[in-house]
């Protein structure tokens, strides 16, 4: 089974050195016990932009989609047999990175 866990920050909160010590260790035990598919960070949401071709109608909103506090700012995809195993996995996430995160199951 696959899984999205999003990581949920604010603005005013970046990340620490012993933060991504902690997030490195947890990528680390992923990959040791073969769960990891791929982790990365995210720029600031005001570098996103929506995009909206749909009928060919070329549109850009040159801002996200979203204008709320908090924001998606890393990601992990991880392959994991059950769907409590990706909760723990989940709940070691927000400790390593020290932020709450969204678990999601892929289809």
């Amino acid at each position: 089974m696959k899984f999205l866990i999003s990581v949920i920050d604010t603005l005013d909160n970046p990340g620490t050195s012993e933060e991504m010590v902690e997030i490195d260790k947890f990528n680390d035990q992923l990959r040791a016990a073969g769960q990891f598919i791929f982790a990365w960070g995210l720029h600031a949401p005001e570098s996103a932009t929506v995009i909206d071709n749909r009928d060919g109608a070329n549109l850009s909103t040159g801002k996200p989609l979203f204008d709320y506090p908090e924001n998606v700012s890393g990601l992990w995809v991880i392959d994991v047999s059950d769907a409590q195993t990706a909760r723990t996995l989940a709940f070691a996430a927000s400790k390593a990175c020290n932020r709450k995160v969204e678990l999601r199951p892929f289809h």
